[in-house]
């Protein structure tokens, strides 16, 4: 089984992040590779279970952790639960906007509420959890912001318009906030992940069909990890990527 990357990132030691659907997925693989570099780790998640669970194991473990269940498309909630993460942790100088829904709908279908809901759910928390945590930025120095969006709008995937065009989106967002807030040396990446498989995507989204078309268009002939986009995104919360900011980072095997 691939393991997270050996690299070693002093000065995330002791360091506040925060990831928003840390829960499971890759979101788990993110908290879990923080926690190794010594970071104190704030996550928030609407499923309680699996969060409480993960934050339980990790803080048993010895790890400096904070789980908040909340729904990030209530942005009240959203910012309960990063006041709640500072006041145990300190000041978030990391965020790693995460949390993400691509399950297919039809565009033919999709109401008004449908597509405010889903974009509520794959972009606008994005723009609120930055806003929170902007001010403990500044008052510490600096800070790193990364963005997940995804390969599938590169691609033009069918059978989910909304998702493709948050995801398009978000590459805009991380480029004016890096313009406003680098001034303030605070740091703002994308990283564009392709078929990574999760638990989530093996279930419910991977078939025998699926796994070849990837495996012929992939540049690597294998699957992909979440550790292996972890490693991606940490160097870039990390002093090592201190010069990378306003750019996009493609983690898909050479799909594209």
């Amino acid at each position: 089984m691939l393991v997270m990357s050996d690299a070693v990132y002093p000065g995330l030691k002791g360091r506040t992040a925060l990831v928003t659907g840390g829960a499971s997925g890759i979101g788990e693989a993110l908290v879990r590779g923080l926690v190794e570099q010594g970071a104190r780790v704030g996550f928030i998640d609407r499923v309680a279970d699996l969060g409480r669970e993960l934050a339980a194991e990790l803080s048993g473990a010895g790890a400096d952790v904070a789980f908040a269940n909340a729904d990030l498309t209530d942005v009240a909630a959203l910012r309960a639960a990063v006041q709640d993460i500072r006041a145990k942790l300190g000041p978030v100088t990391i965020l790693i906007n995460n949390a993400a829904d691509d399950s297919r709908h039809s565009f033919l279908d999709l109401t008004p509420e449908d597509w405010d809901r889903r974009l509520a759910v794959n972009l606008t928390h994005y723009v609120f959890c930055a806003q929170a945590v902007v001010p403990d930025m500044r008052a510490n120095g600096g800070g790193a912001i990364v963005n997940l969006s995804s390969i599938s709008y590169l691609r033009g995937m069918s059978e989910m318009p909304a998702y493709t065009t948050a995801k398009a989106a978000i590459i805009g967002l991380t480029r004016g906030l890096a313009r406003e807030f680098g001034p303030d040396e605070i740091r703002v990446n994308t990283v564009l992940p392709g078929w990574i498989m999760t638990q989530k995507q093996v279930s419910h989204h991977l078939t025998p069909e699926g796994e070849a078309d990837m495996l012929r268009n992939q540049c690597l002939k294998r699957r992909l990890a979440p550790q292996e986009l972890a490693s991606v995104v940490l160097f870039l919360c990390s002093d090592a990527a201190s010069a990378c900011t306003n750019q996009s980072f493609v983690v898909d095997g050479g799909w594209t």
